[in-house]
């Protein structure tokens, strides 16, 4: 499991690390296009907003499972342990129940654009409406195709022939970035049921790392004295 875990979370961090640095190399492309040959990457804007928008939403999930959001427990560290896991219980469910929210949208939203029927339900799914009208041939506006989506065309477009990216690429991350966080929030769940937290975020990271360079400073005077 260790290894597992290890894994996943090599993956998830090249794959934040990547956005990352495509964004910043495109950006610099398009400065040193625009202001030395005088011209323009037309899709360079559009393909940094999409990339932009990978990193936050999958992001987010990352950082509950690193419990690397930021937490106001100033009322947690005044009641006893009983009553922190009670509050930890309680606020976890509200996130979890949030993110299910917001999972159903994120597939209603992106589903059309795939061609697939969206929820019925306005808060919860109650099965699936068939009458949607499909947008799959709806593209983006200025990244151009490429051709390992080619398949796209005849899977859903019905064998039209895309001139720009459809949407369904781009906004697939939508119900993936959900479906994560619901994913994180419920291990955060089991983890505060069985005792191993006793809260949601952990809000202290600067005090932790101050106290282990203060132990660091006093590790090495006292190697020095000896």
């Amino acid at each position: 499991m260790p290894h597992k875990t290890g894994l996943i979370d090599q993956i998830e961090e090249t794959v934040i690390a990547a956005l990352l640095g495509l964004m910043t190399l495109i950006t610099f492309a398009n400065v040193v296009t625009r202001y030395v040959f005088n011209s323009n990457i037309l899709w360079a804007l559009e393909l940094t907003v999409f990339m932009f928008g990978w990193l936050v939403l999958l992001g987010a999930s990352y950082a509950v499972k690193k419990h690397a959001h930021l937490g106001v427990d100033a009322i947690l560290n005044m009641v006893s342990p009983p009553a922190r896991r009670v509050l930890a219980l309680i606020s976890v469910a509200a996130c979890l129940m949030f993110s299910l929210l917001l999972l159903k949208g994120c597939y209603d939203y992106w589903a059309v654009f795939a061609d697939l029927p969206p929820t019925s339900g306005r808060w919860f799914p109650t099965g699936f409406d068939m009458s949607a009208r499909s947008q799959s041939f709806y593209e983006v506006q200025d990244v151009p195709m490429v051709g390992v989506f080619r398949f796209l065309e005849d899977m859903i477009n019905y064998g039209e022939t895309y001139e720009k990216l459809p949407k369904v690429v781009p906004y697939i991350v939508l119900p993936i970035s959900a479906l994560l966080l619901v994913l994180r929030f419920s291990q955060v769940a089991v983890a505060i049921w069985r005792g191993d937290v006793d809260r949601l975020v952990a809000s202290h990271e600067v005090e932790d790392e101050l106290d282990e360079i203060r132990a660091g400073h006093a590790r090495d005077e006292q190697g020095g004295s000896n």
